[in-house]
């Protein structure tokens, strides 16, 4: 390699490497990988396979917070046990390669770390009135996902509603937004944390990465938090992921994965924008949302996107399951206050 040019990405190559390189008298030039951006505008191709995964996923995944809803209140269940019981109706669907990454089960105290990770030792059990996260993901040869479901054993206190309300408001807004070609993550982020900071809280991790198509469930070079300042294009994949944590209590994380598309255009506009298309079909727990805190225009989009949750999914379940989709997907129009 010597005297020939080599080009490194400083933000993500080895030290060895550079090491390597320059013990070799090679001429090192430094970019952004050039493979990185064409991997993560997702080809027509790939944009139906992910639509494909997320709905088989979806599907798995309400199966699963069926049967939890019946045998979490009956004590015996841990941590461990329901990742696995999840990881077993992902295997059902019979297209399941492997989990995208190890599942994060959290009850309790536990759900208040982020990146918890559940052990032998560490193991707990699903107790009444506590809250329980689950945090997961599987590879399909059609595409990823990564999904994050928060949900209560028993009755919620009122201040759990109206943190869990308040993440709520934030996903959904970050959702809902337009925005013109060249915005970056960093700009939209707050749109993911302004219900929290109005009542003084946040979280402390960014609100969304890069997802692979059959690859990592970490992919760059786009994300949204708020340094971030690569700009969102047609095609990206991107969770969509606020939470809150109270430590020694709870945590709440709700995540939706989303892509970048051209969005319609604006009557009197005279600028193209992008939006975002919600991938991700579950149901979000209703026990745990105060209605009292969403605005019009929020509850509106809740209702159409479980109204999008029961037809794609609805005719995917059996009989039981389908009783309890149809009811968790039932529209709050008539609850609110």
């Amino acid at each position: 390699l010597a005297k020939k040019k080599v080009q490194i990405d400083p933000a993500w190559a080895p030290e060895a490497i550079r090491a390597a390189l320059a013990r070799s008298r090679a001429s090192i030039a430094t970019a952004a990988d050039p493979c990185t951006l064409p991997k993560a505008r997702k080809n027509k191709v790939e944009q139906e396979g992910a639509r494909l995964a997320q709905r088989r996923d979806g599907a798995a995944v309400a199966r699963f917070l069926h049967w939890l809803e019946r045998e979490a209140p009956k004590g015996h269940l841990t941590e461990l046990a329901a990742a696995e019981k999840l990881k077993d109706f992902r295997a059902a669907t019979g297209e399941l390669k492997d989990l995208s990454f190890e599942s994060i089960p959290a009850s309790g105290p536990h759900a208040a770390s982020p990146h918890y990770h559940a052990s032998a030792e560490s193991n707990r059990k699903l107790r009444n009135g506590e809250i329980f996260l689950i945090d997961s993901g599987a590879q399909y040869l059609d595409g990823t996902t990564d999904i994050t479901r928060t949900v209560i054993v028993g009755q919620p206190t009122d201040e759990m509603r109206d943190r869990f309300t308040r993440v709520l408001k934030g996903m959904i807004n970050l959702s809902r937004i337009r925005f013109p070609r060249g915005t970056c993550g960093s700009q939209l982020d707050v749109l993911a944390r302004a219900a929290l900071w109005t009542a003084g809280l946040d979280f402390d991790h960014g609100t969304g990465h890069g997802v692979g198509s059959y690859l990592s469930v970490h992919e760059g070079p786009a994300r949204i938090n708020k340094s971030d300042r690569t700009p969102l294009e047609p095609g990206m994949i991107l969770s969509n992921e606020p939470g809150y944590y109270k430590q020694g209590a709870y945590g709440i994380r709700i995540e939706n994965l989303v892509m970048v598309h051209e969005a319609k255009d604006i009557a009197g506009g005279d600028r193209k924008m992008l939006g975002f298309e919600t991938l991700t079909l579950c149901p979000i727990d209703r026990r745990l949302i105060d209605t009292g805190l969403l605005t019009r225009d929020e509850l509106q989009w809740l209702d159409a996107y479980h109204a999008q949750v029961w037809d794609e999914l609805g005719d995917m379940m059996g009989s039981d399951d389908r009783k309890w989709l149809k009811q968790a997907c039932a529209p709050f129009e008539r609850e609110t206050r």
